[in-house]
């Protein structure tokens, strides 16, 4: 297989590929929640500093391992160091998880948009639409299937004519609507005589006044739980997208600016929407819309806008449709690679029975809404329905572990060099590779060990 794998065609290609995965729900839908949640800049500072630390090693290591060995997760872990090949198998389950589930989401994203787009903003904003829609038995399977198509339909194409082509088109629009929606945000005149900019100075001045230790330990564990989702770490992509990265790439370049790309983007979403819902509903709705900021608070603050609240809201929807869109054919990638190298499946072989499964499993997610609804207590004290349990095994249980299991391995097994020898190969320099050393070996295994023990309730 290796003679005949598929490559990005560019540095650039692979760039706004990897950047498009990055930037997905997790940017969008998650960072405004959690940063408003967490008092705004409190949780900007922290989690830009995680950035350019943990987040910056657990990247770099991925794309390296994969562009060393030109395999995906399934079996890159194993080509580097046998014993360890159990870290791609579970790197593997984590995107097999997560497709039918981020499909569903992304279908409830098509929902918004169409509601806005045919004029229903208003109703979009009532009390109930967001769980009336999401517990009928019909239309979210429909939207999920419309999305979960599209997806599989841009893998099937391949890497450089379906993914990379794609991105190369939608990261340039999902930019300028971002700028766009963000410059409005800070624009905005509220209700009580708040504005955009008072919003803005919350989400980006940080406050630590009668935060207790505690208070900042829990902020600090959910920015860094934010940075798995933010750039698609330890759920195989980063390593799949590594292995089609030419030898020839500056790969340290590269994933400065995928980095960049990730952070920019998660920051205006946050200038998007936090000075929007501040300025209409104030600090303390801002604090408890929790996850359903984006489909419940935000449809409320563009029906107050009036009728230029309904073109913003179906500008805003299109934007973050693109975004889950670039994501979920990353998610699904991770996996029809591993397919294809572990058992020599073609493209088109691997991509329809991936869907099928993806299709059966995200229907189930669906139904865990009504016809199979009921209420499992999880470890980490929260109360959930199947949706939640998918979510909780993948991104709190499984990805720390990988990224755990990927610290040990490049820390403590192969070594530091072995992945900055591959990162600066042509020369490139790699000013971060002292940090970089004392990250991978100490401090990131300490900090995804804390993540992990939350996880399952320790803290």
């Amino acid at each position: 297989m290796k003679e005949n794998r598929n490559s990005f065609s560019n540095q650039v290609g692979f760039v706004l590929a990897a950047a498009g995965s990055a930037v997905g729900l997790g940017n969008i839908w998650r960072f405004p929640y959690l940063a408003a949640k967490d008092g705004g800049g409190v949780f900007l500072f922290i989690y830009l500093i995680l950035a350019l630390t943990f987040g910056f090693t657990l990247l770099i290591s991925e794309i390296s391992i994969g562009r060393k060995t030109k395999q995906s997760t399934l079996t890159a872990y194993g080509a580097l160091h046998k014993p360890s090949g159990w870290i791609g198998v579970v790197a593997s389950i984590v995107p097999f998880i997560i497709l039918p589930y981020y499909c569903l989401i992304g279908g409830w994203v098509l929902k918004y948009f169409t509601a806005f787009v045919t004029g229903g903003g208003a109703a979009a904003a009532e009390d109930g639409y967001f769980t009336g829609f999401i517990t009928a038995q019909t239309a979210p399977i429909v939207f999920f299937f419309v999305f979960m198509t599209a997806t599989a339909a841009v893998v099937y194409l391949g890497v450089e004519k379906g993914i990379e082509r794609l991105s190369r088109i939608l990261m340039p629009v999902l930019i300028v609507l971002v700028l766009g929606i963000s410059i409005f945000s800070l624009t905005i005149d509220g209700e009580g005589g708040r504005t955009g900019l008072e919003g803005f100075a919350v989400y980006v001045i940080p406050d630590f006044t009668g935060l207790s230790a505690k208070d900042i330990f829990y902020v600090i564990v959910d920015a860094m739980g934010q940075l798995f989702y933010s750039i698609s770490v330890a759920m195989g992509i980063m390593v799949t997208y590594g292995s089609y990265l030419k030898d020839d790439s500056n790969l340290v370049k590269s994933v400065n600016h995928i980095e960049i790309f990730d952070t920019m983007v998660a920051f205006l979403a946050g200038v998007m929407i936090i000075p929007a819902v501040y300025a209409f509903m104030g600090m303390e709705g801002m604090q408890s819309s929790g996850p359903g900021l984006m489909f419940i608070a935000l449809p409320k603050v563009f029906a107050q806008m009036g009728s230029v609240g309904t073109i913003i809201g179906a500008v805003f929807f299109i934007m973050v449709l693109l975004a889950a869109l670039t994501s979920s054919m990353s998610v699904m990638e991770a996996v029809v690679s591993g397919l294809i190298d572990r058992f020599r499946w073609s493209r088109h072989k691997a991509v329809i029975i991936e869907y099928v499964i993806s299709m059966i499993l995200g229907i189930i997610v669906c139904l865990g809404y009504n016809v199979f609804y009921f209420e499992a207590a999880l470890p980490n004290g929260t109360v959930g329905q199947i949706l939640d349990i998918f979510d909780y095994i993948s991104n709190y249980v499984l990805m720390p572990v990988v990224a755990i299991g990927t610290c040990i391995l490049v820390g403590w097994i192969l070594g530091p060099k072995v992945i900055i020898d591959e990162a600066t190969k042509n020369g490139e320099h790699f000013a971060r590779k002292g940090m970089y050393a004392v990250v991978v070996k100490y401090v990131a295994p300490v900090l995804l060990t804390i993540l992990l023990l939350g996880a399952f309730g320790v803290f």
